[in-house]
């Protein structure tokens, strides 16, 4: 019998899941329009060569790429070697690309500093595992046109705002720098040509301890001198007790000699979040040195999104200034941040959506059509949502479907019922 499951990496959303994933979009959504971005709409494919242009790291090569038009099986053969003679365009693996492309077309349009929302599925042909998708959604919000420590701050703020809402109060945002891991690297002797795969190592850190990233790197032939530079670092002497947020966290985390501009730019950030919240004391941001972020693009401030319900991130994103010079000609600031929707949908409290009551009409086989209809249409004016269900032996089973399809309340209706004899009886 053939599969009648979805693609791998894939997946269907019952009733009561739509529902709850829209409901959080709506909280989403709403926060961040309060906060002064506004949502667009980007096509689900760009051109192949945009898509792979060397600006999405590892993402460029889990691109869904589409065959060109007309190409017959011969063609196909010919050229199977080369993909860019096959293809001329691709399914979005991010959010960033498609607007960094929209803002190059449009920028004549848009104000100055732009603030943008867009939440919409992307695609990455990844091996399906638990919480690892082929189709997901994203949830971005992005600056483009101010360079300042503002948009940072603004973006923190708004995502913070966000998990609030969603009544995930207590998250935090762990923050680095590209320049500051950049210039550390260089301190520490790394020879450029090496550090990229350096950073692939660094970035193991949580996972496997100072001692197995140093034997990595080892193992990887790095500099020995920069190696051993590295684990000194990282075998200093901590200072006992929690630092707030602020120049002596940051100074203290890096080597001496840190660039002053860098140090300036994460503690004004750190600043406008303080003032924003209304914080005097700690604020939510903690930085970390050794924070990398997989993409390429990433130019300065990095960061990432954290909640103590959970030990993975929930978010993340970065200020990508290159990455709009390369289709406008000209470079312009960017900085972004994307909540992982997949992760928070499960996190999300269920609450009851009491704004619409939602009505379950249980009829008698006997009730004519268009009473059945005339009652609905009045319940609805009225404001409910309504179904219409067919009484049968096993009542409590249909109660019990439509409670979990989140009906609230339901009536039975029998021949000559009308709206002032509807007796609605709450569904628990």
């Amino acid at each position: 019998m053939a599969s009648v499951n979805p693609p791998r990496g894939m997946r269907d959303f019952l009733p009561a899941d739509k529902a709850r994933r829209e409901r959080v979009l709506a909280v989403i959504r709403e926060r961040y329009r309060a906060h002064g971005f506004d949502e667009i709409e980007t096509p689900v494919m760009e051109e192949y060569g945009r898509l792979h242009a060397g600006i999405g790291g590892d993402n460029e090569k889990l691109a869904y790429n589409v065959l060109k038009r007309g190409l017959d099986p011969e063609a196909i053969r010919a050229a199977a070697d080369e993909p860019s003679a096959l293809t001329d365009l691709g399914l979005r693996y991010d959010l960033t690309v498609p607007l960094a492309r929209f803002y190059a077309t449009n920028r004549g349009q848009l104000p100055s500093v732009f603030r943008s929302i867009q939440i919409a599925p992307v695609w990455r042909a990844e091996r399906p595992q638990k919480g690892r998708y082929r189709q997901f959604m994203q949830c971005d919000i992005d600056i483009i046109g101010d360079e300042s420590a503002r948009a940072e701050a603004e973006l923190v703020v708004a995502t913070l705002d966000t998990l609030d809402a969603l009544d995930l109060e207590g998250g935090s945002v762990r923050i680095n720098d590209r320049r500051a891991l950049d210039w550390m690297l260089e301190d520490f002797g790394f020879a450029p040509e090496e550090r990229p795969g350096v950073l692939i190592t660094i970035d193991k850190l949580d996972k496997v301890g100072p001692a197995g990233v140093v034997a990595e790197l080892r193992e990887r032939a790095a500099t020995p001198a920069a190696v051993d530079a590295f684990a000194e670092f990282l075998d200093r002497p901590q200072t006992d007790g929690h630092r707030p947020y602020g120049e002596a966290q940051v100074r203290a985390a890096l080597p001496d000699g840190a660039p002053g501009d860098v140090v300036a730019h994460l503690v004004g950030i750190g600043e406008a979040v303080a003032a924003a919240r209304g914080i005097e004391g700690d604020i939510p941001l903690v930085f970390d040195p050794f924070l990398v972020r997989g993409m390429g693009y990433y130019t300065g401030t990095i960061f990432e999104l954290a909640h103590p319900s959970v030990g993975y991130s929930l978010g993340g994103g970065g200020r990508y200034d290159g990455m709009i010079g390369r289709f406008l000609g000209q470079d312009v600031p960017a900085v972004g941040f994307s909540i992982g929707f997949e992760r928070i949908v499960d996190l999300v409290p269920e609450r009851a959506d009491a704004a619409t009551p939602a009505v379950v009409l249980v009829h008698d086989r006997d009730v004519s059509e268009g009473a059945l209809l005339a009652l609905k249409a009045a319940l609805v004016a009225e404001g409910s949502r309504v179904r219409l269900e067919r009484r049968t032996k096993n009542l409590k089973a249909l109660l019990e479907r439509a409670a979990a399809d989140g009906y609230t309340a339901f009536a039975t209706v029998s021949a000559g019922t009308g709206r002032d004899g509807l007796e609605i009886k709450p569904l628990s």
